[in-house]
């Protein structure tokens, strides 16, 4: 297996969320589809759906890819405080687990904040301001 790539849903807010990803990991996005770039006779695009996204990714590292897309309103709105499952960052380096806590912690709520956990690893727990659940963590038995 190459990889796996987290797909996320969002109501609305996916560009906003994920220039906010990218301003914390860097990089460009890969491909930024819009409802828009997709209608036509037979599939119809209401205007206020028309600028939402239906594809963006962000490279996250050699092999992977966050991705994401905005629910149409004809599907029903997504809970964004349910247990959508949690991302899991493995940094290379206590500092950029800090880093990237830092960054996508800020306006979230905080489960674990980042530290020594008791299975050896640095590590924290936490919700973005987007009501995403992310782990982040450092392992020096891999990467030290």
């Amino acid at each position: 297996m190459r990889a796996i790539n987290p797909w996320i849903n969002f109501n609305g807010n996916a560009e906003e969320a994920f220039n906010f990803y990218r301003s914390v990991f860097g990089g460009e996005f890969t491909k930024v589809t819009r409802f828009k770039d997709l209608a036509s006779a037979e599939f119809q695009v209401p205007d206020d759906e028309a600028d939402k996204i239906m594809y963006i990714g962000l490279p996250l590292g050699k092999n992977n890819v966050l991705i994401a897309n905005d629910v149409p309103a004809f599907m029903g709105t997504v809970n964004e405080n349910e247990n959508r499952s949690k991302i899991y960052v493995s940094a290379e380096s206590r500092e950029e687990a800090d880093k990237i806590f830092n960054g996508l912690s800020a306006g979230g709520e905080v489960e674990g904040s980042i530290g020594d956990s008791p299975w050896g690893t640095y590590a924290a727990m936490f919700r973005d301001k987007y009501g995403i659940e992310w782990i982040v963590e450092f392992d020096p038995a891999y990467n030290g």
